[in-house]
């Protein structure tokens, strides 16, 4: 029963610290300098109605130094009574002000002492709130995108998702740095700050449980460990991979990325086409930026268009994806279509509650 104990402590002081290094968005609140501001009023407010509670009564009560009570009298047997210091040379010695300081005055008491600890209990319920949040945010995260590394590459990609209807409730972030959580949780993302090849880390944002995963770290090294790490955490998940350099990219492939993304080779054709062709270069960025002009979308084949032919859809159609064949719009076998393809057509942009798969997230 002792190591038992002693293994349920050690847990509870594990699961403590993991969550420090797991940051919700933060709610709404007011700021610190106006909070204290506003308990100040208050206990002032309580201790100046004590302070004309017993001026008006001050006949009532006996001064040991001398049989008078004065205002100062007042303000001082308010003070050492609402602390409840009770040095006792100034006393309620008449009915009344025995029957006041039970009505009124020990009630302004129990205020001003929940006043003075106010912000000890609110922090106290602030981190008993944050952590029922944790665990309800654990409890209830599923088929979610863990979105590795937010930079340039990482925001890009989330931009492009966002755009087509996933909620940011459903997004996790992971980076190493605290700074860009600290962003990200601005933004309205939940964030975990860790080395994402670690695998403490990617079970923090409950990776095991996620539907796609959008790897977009710094260097290709990392960015092949993260994946080695993703997989053996998640068999069935989604794994998007961006990498620098094209010749890495068979390299994510064995390591278990579904697709992979070489960044300068990417930029670099976009450039070369933007030369011959600043109309195209155009087109081709307004393709991959979602939810304005054109969009690529992949859906499922219409009953009404099995049999038919590509070219005689109502969309746009260039690639059809029969089972893990990605045919072009002109193989022969493309057409006609079966009720098992899926289309990638080019359609115009329509809202995120469309019916239509765009090709950022999974189904």
């Amino acid at each position: 029963m002792k190591l038992h104990g002693q293994d349920s402590m050690a847990r509870g002081a594990d699961e403590k610290l993991v969550s420090r290094r797991i940051k919700l968005p933060k709610r709404v609140v007011e700021n610190p300098l106006t909070q204290v501001t506003k308990r100040l009023l208050m206990a002032l407010f309580v201790l100046f109605l004590t302070v004309f509670i017993v001026w008006l009564d001050r006949g009532g009560y006996h001064d040991n130094a001398n049989e008078t009570v004065d205002l100062l009298d007042c303000f001082y047997y308010a003070t050492v009574t609402l602390s409840t210091t009770g040095y006792g040379d100034i006393v309620p010695y008449s009915d009344s002000a025995r029957l006041i300081n039970i009505l009124l005055i020990t009630p302004l008491r129990v205020l001003f002492l929940i006043i003075l600890v106010g912000t000890t209990l609110e922090v106290l319920t602030e981190r008993t709130r944050e952590e029922w949040r944790l665990k309800s945010w654990r409890k209830n995260l599923r088929e979610h995108t863990v979105v590795i590394g937010f930079g340039t590459k990482g925001r890009s990609a989330l931009q492009t998702l966002l755009a087509t209807g996933l909620s940011k409730e459903q997004v996790v972030i992971v980076d190493p740095s605290a700074k860009v959580i600290d962003t990200a949780n601005a933004e309205g993302f939940t964030g975990v700050v860790g080395d994402a090849t670690r695998s403490d880390v990617l079970l923090r944002a409950e990776l095991q449980k996620a539907r796609q995963i959008v790897i977009a770290t710094q260097r290709d090294d990392t960015a092949v460990l993260v994946t080695l790490t993703a997989r053996q955490l998640n068999r069935g998940a989604k794994i998007v991979a961006a990498v620098r350099e094209e010749e890495n990219a068979p390299l994510l492939r064995q390591s278990g990325a579904d697709a992979v993304i070489t960044s300068a080779s990417a930029a670099g054709r976009l450039l070369g086409l933007s030369v011959l062709s600043p109309a195209a270069g155009t087109v081709m960025e307004d393709l991959i930026q979602q939810g304005s002009g054109l969009d690529l979308v992949e859906r499922p084949a219409r009953k009404a268009e099995v049999g038919k032919s590509v070219r005689d859809t109502e969309d746009l159609v260039v690639s059809v994806l029969r089972g893990h064949r990605l045919l072009a719009y002109d193989d022969p076998h493309a057409s006609p279509i079966q009720l098992t393809d899926r289309l990638i057509t080019i359609v115009r942009a329509v809202p995120p509650t469309s019916p239509a798969v765009r090709l950022g997230p999974a189904e």
